[in-house]
């Protein structure tokens, strides 16, 4: 790879964010020098976007949603957006995950709502027939596992996103937007140990009972994520490929 590739952080907590960049270098299949991490809470997005291949955005205790946002929130959002503009444009290449997904969607002008949250642990995905076709998803099997957390979701397609993957909890799992952007609301890079990991740092965030944390650990264990990182390797394919 000539270019590095750009690990956008949107979490507080530096133990979770350093795992999460660990499990992206790892699920992209690249060495630690060829994924740069910046973390996006304390500095602001890198203006020269045009030095990486591409770039993934990670997930973050924030929310769209949330009624009280600090100023850091507010801005961090902001940077995000300026992301999805360029990729939208083509000036780089995004991959949106988790509360990315949420982000993308407001500035497209759709709907982040409450009314889908997903527990903590595998949830089964379908590609939609645009999602068979597309460059990144259409090497993944028509269904399939990944994992999942989040309070909130997106409602329906956004305007000028084509859809990719969906279930029954959560109708929008993916979708493309523009010429280089996608998004996905489930995680695709944590193997299923890493995500039991972040689990300790969020117990009490929220995302599942803290007293059931043996429980849902087991249930974490017993999903098959091959495919989401299929999907990773797909992306750093097509960057290098760019």
């Amino acid at each position: 790879m000539t270019a590095p590739l750009l690990y956008v952080c949107a979490r507080p907590q530096r133990v979770a964010a350093e795992a999460e960049w660990a499990s992206f270098r790892d699920g992209l299949g690249v060495r630690d020098h060829e994924l740069v991490h910046h973390d996006l809470v304390r500095e602001p997005l890198p203006a020269d976007l045009d030095r990486f291949a591409a770039v993934v955005v990670g997930g973050s205790p924030f929310n769209v949603t949330d009624p009280d946002k600090t100023d850091e929130q507010r801005r961090l959002e902001r940077d995000l957006e300026r992301l999805a503009a360029a990729a939208i444009e083509g000036r780089t290449s995004a991959l949106f995950t988790c509360f990315g997904i949420g982000v993308v969607t407001r500035f497209l002008g759709g709907d982040v709502t409450l009314g889908h949250p997903e527990g903590t642990g595998p949830a089964d995905i379908s590609l939609t027939e645009a999602g068979r076709a597309d460059e990144l998803f259409g090497i993944l099997e028509p269904r399939f596992q990944a994992l999942t957390a989040h309070k909130e979701g997106t409602a329906s397609v956004p305007p000028g996103a084509t859809l990719l993957a969906q279930n029954s909890a959560c109708p929008v799992q993916a979708y493309r937007a523009g010429r280089a952007l996608w998004a996905t609301q489930f995680h695709p890079e944590p193997t299923t140990e890493a995500f039991v990991e972040r689990m300790v740092v969020y117990r009490d965030a929220g995302y599942f009972d803290a007293d059931a944390f043996d429980e849902v650990s087991a249930h974490v264990r017993t999903a098959s994520v091959e495919q989401p990182t299929r999907l990773l390797r797909s992306f750093a394919a097509r960057a290098v490929a760019a």
